[in-house]
C-alpha cells in the first residue's frame, strides 16, 4: 500500500473513532478531515467544490428551507392540542398517525420539535410513555419517500457524484410503509414496556400572560378539555376573568365564553402557540406592537411607574410599548394584566414601538436586559400559500413533472414574495452544520477513490466473494451501516458507508440500487441508542429517560425492521 493510500485510511480511520468517541460536533470532525487531506495533498480545492455543488446537497439545503416555512403554518401546532386524549390507544395511535405521515414529507426533526411540548404538557399520560413513540414514528415516516430524512438525500447526492440517476420520488416507499406500519404495530403492543416516568423540569422562567376571547372565537361554547387549554406546550391555563370577577382554579368542564380573559403562566417563548388559536387575542395585540423581537425589562427601584396599573398610567402611549407578559420572583400574580400594580423589580416583558428607545422616560423606571424571540403566526392567505404550494411542489416532483430543486427554488422565490419568509431568514436558517458533514463526507470518499482505496477494496473482496450471494453481500453491508448509526449520527453513517457498499457492488458485479437502498435504511434505523438520530436525541432530553429505556424497546423494533427491510430488497431485486 503507497504512502497517499496509507495517509487516506488513517485519516477515515480517525474520523469514524472520532465521531464515536470524542463529543466533538461531527461538522468539526469532517471539517478537519478535509482540511487535513488538502494540506496532504490527498485532495484537491476542486474537488471540495464539485461536492459543494452536488444536486442531492442542493435539494436538501432547498428542502430544509421550506421546511422552516411551513414549519410556521398553524397545521401542525393545531393539530397537536388535540392529539393527547385520556384512551392510551387513542393518544397512540393519533401521535403515530400524525408524525408518521407527516414526516414523509416534512423535516421530521421539526416535526418531532414541535409536538414535544404537546405531548410534555398533556394532562392524561407520563408523557414518556408517548415520547420514544413520537421519536419512532418520525424515523419510520421519513424513510417513506425520497425527502422524508436527509439520509436519503445524502445517499441519493452519492449516487449521483457516481454518474447514475439517483432515486425516484417513491423508491422508498414499499418498503418503508410495509416496515413502517408494522414496526407502528409491534411497538403499540409493546407499549406496556414503556416507562412511566416523571417530566423533565423545565428550564424556563414563568411569565403571567393574558390573552382576550374575541367574539369570533373557536373556543367559545366548548369546555376548557375541549379546546385542549391543557395541552399547550410549557403555558398553564392558571384562571380566568369573567365579567370582573376571578375563576381559579380553571377546572376542566369550565366552558369558555365570549370576553373571557385567560391568564396563563409559563414559558413566554411559546406565546405562539396561543396566537395560532382563532379568535384568541394576546394583551399586546391590543396595541398593534406585537412582533417576533421582545424586550425584557425591569421595573427599576425609582420607577415612577410603582404602584401604578398598566391601564392607569396609560403604559401605551407613555413608552410606546404594550406589556405581553410580567413575572414577579417569589409572588403569584393574580387578576387582569392590565390591573396589577407594578412593583420594583418587576420583569416586563415588552412589544416596542419604533420610539421606545427615544423616550426620556426609560432610564428613570427600567433596566433594560435583552431581547427575547417568539414566533409569530402566519396571516392565513399566507398560510394557504404555504400549504398548497408546498404540495404541489412535491406532487409535481412525485409525478417527475417538474425536479425537486428547481420546484423548490421556485417556490421559495414564492415565499418570498408572499413575506412568508425574507432573504435574513433564509440566511440565519442556512443548515452550515450539516452542509460542512455532507460536503466532508463526500469529500472523503473522492479521496478513497482517488488514491485508489476502493479499488484495493474491491480488488481484496473479489476472490472472497466469488461464492457469496448478492444477499448475503446485502446483509453485511446493511448491518456494518446499523452498527455504525447507533454510534454516529445517521447522516455520516450513510455517508461513509456508502463508498465500501459501492466497492462490493463492482466486486459482486451486483445490481447498486438495492445496496444503496439498504444503506440509507440502515442508516436511519437508529433505533437501540437514543444518541444515533436527531429525534431520538430531543426526546431523550425531554424527560428522565435513560439509555435502557431505548435499548428495551428499540431492539425488537430494530429487527423486525431490518428483517421486513432486508426481505423485500431480496424480493424486489434478487
Amino acid at each position: 500500500m503507497e504512502l497517499n493510500q496509507l495517509i487516506v485510511l488513517a485519516v477515515f480511520a480517525g474520523t469514524i473513532i472520532a465521531l464515536v468517541l470524542s463529543n466533538q460536533r461531527p461538522s468539526t470532525i469532517f471539517a478537519s478531515a478535509v482540511l487535513l487531506l488538502m494540506l496532504t495533498q490527498q485532495l484537491s480545492f476542486a474537488d471540495v467544490l464539485q461536492n459543494i455543488t452536488n444536486q442531492g446537497l442542493v435539494t436538501l439545503v432547498l428542502l430544509l428551507m421550506v421546511s422552516n416555512a411551513v414549519d410556521k403554518t398553524a397545521l401542525l401546532k393545531r393539530l397537536g392540542r388535540s392529539l393527547v386524549t385520556a384512551r392510551f390507544r387513542q393518544s397512540y395511535w393519533r401521535l403515530f398517525g400524525l408524525t408518521f405521515f407527516s414526516s414523509a414529507l416534512l423535516n421530521n426533526t421539526a416535526i418531532v420539535a414541535s409536538l414535544i411540548g404537546p405531548v410534555k404538557q398533556n394532562q392524561y399520560h407520563p408523557p414518556s410513555r408517548l415520547l420514544i413513540p413520537l421519536s419512532y414514528a418520525a424515523i419510520l415516516g421519513g424513510t417513506v419517500t425520497l425527502i422524508g430524512t436527509s439520509t436519503n438525500l445524502i445517499v441519493d447526492s452519492f449516487l449521483i457524484e457516481h454518474g447514475h440517476e439517483g432515486f425516484k420520488f417513491w423508491d422508498f416507499t414499499l418498503y418503508g410503509l410495509v416496515a413502517g406500519l408494522s414496526c407502528g404495530l409491534l411497538m403499540f403492543l409493546l407499549s406496556p414496556m414503556l416507562p412511566a416516568l416523571a417530566g423533565q423540569k423545565a428550564q424556563y422562567r414563568e411569565y403571567f400572560i393574558e390573552a382576550k376571547v374575541e367574539p369570533d372565537s373557536e373556543l367559545i361554547g366548548k369546555s376548557v378539555e375541549q379546546n385542549h387549554l391543557r395541552n399547550l406546550p410549557e403555558l398553564f391555563l392558571v384562571e380566568v376573568v369573567r365579567r370582573g370577577e376571578l375563576i381559579t382554579p380553571v377546572t376542566p368542564d369550565l366552558v369558555i365564553e365570549v370576553s373571557d380573559k385567560l391568564i396563563f403562566s409559563g414559558n413566554v417563548s411559546k406565546v405562539d402557540s396561543l396566537a395560532h388559536i382563532k379568535g384568541l387575542r394576546l394583551f399586546a395585540e391590543t396595541d398593534g406592537l406585537l412582533r417576533e423581537n421582545l424586550t425584557e425589562v425591569i421595573v427599576s427601584n425609582r420607577a415612577q411607574v410603582i404602584g401604578q396599573t398598566l391601564k392607569r398610567i396609560g403604559f401605551r402611549a407613555l413608552f410606546d410599548a404594550a406589556v405581553v407578559a410580567i413575572r414577579r420572583d417569589g409572588e403569584r400574580l393574580s387578576g387582569k394584566l392590565g390591573e396589577i400594580p407594578l412593583q420594583a423589580g418587576d420583569f416586563l416583558l415588552l412589544a416596542t414601538g419604533p420610539d421606545f428607545f427615544k423616550r426620556h422616560n426609560l432610564s428613570k423606571n427600567f433596566f433594560i436586559l435583552n431581547d427575547q424571540k417568539i414566533s409569530r403566526p402566519l396571516k392565513l392567505h399566507n398560510e394557504v400559500v404555504t400549504v398548497a404550494g408546498f404540495l404541489i411542489t412535491v406532487g409535481l416532483a412525485a409525478f417527475s413533472l417538474v425536479p425537486l430543486p428547481i420546484g423548490l427554488l421556485f417556490f421559495i422565490a414564492i415565499l418570498v414574495g408572499f413575506k412568508v419568509t425574507s432573504n435574513n431568514e433564509i440566511k440565519r436558517n442556512l443548515p452550515l452544520n450539516l452542509i460542512i458533514v455532507i460536503v466532508g463526507a463526500l469529500s472523503l470518499a473522492t479521496a478513497l477513490e482517488n488514491v485508489g482505496i476502493i479499488a484495493l477494496f474491491t480488488e481484496f473482496l473479489s476472490p472472497l466473494l466469488s461464492n457469496t450471494s448478492w444477499l448475503m453481500a446485502l446483509i453485511c453491508v446493511y448491518v456494518a451501516t446499523v452498527l455504525l448509526t447507533e454510534f454516529v449520527t445517521n447522516n455520516a453513517a450513510a455517508a461513509l458507508m456508502f463508498p465500501f457498499a459501492y466497492g462490493m457492488v463492482e466486486a459482486l458485479q451486483a445490481p447498486l440500487m438495492p445496496f444503496a437502498l439498504a444503506v440509507a435504511f440502515a442508516a436511519s434505523a437508529s433505533f437501540i441508542s437514543p444518541y444515533g438520530y436527531q429525534t431520538n436525541l430531543l426526546v431523550f432530553n425531554a424527560t428522565q429517560y435513560r439509555f435502557k429505556h431505548f435499548a428495551s424497546i428499540g431492539l425488537p423494533i430494530s429487527l423486525t425492521y431490518s428483517t421486513i427491510v432486508l426481505a423485500l430488497l431480496n424480493w424486489v431485486y434478487f
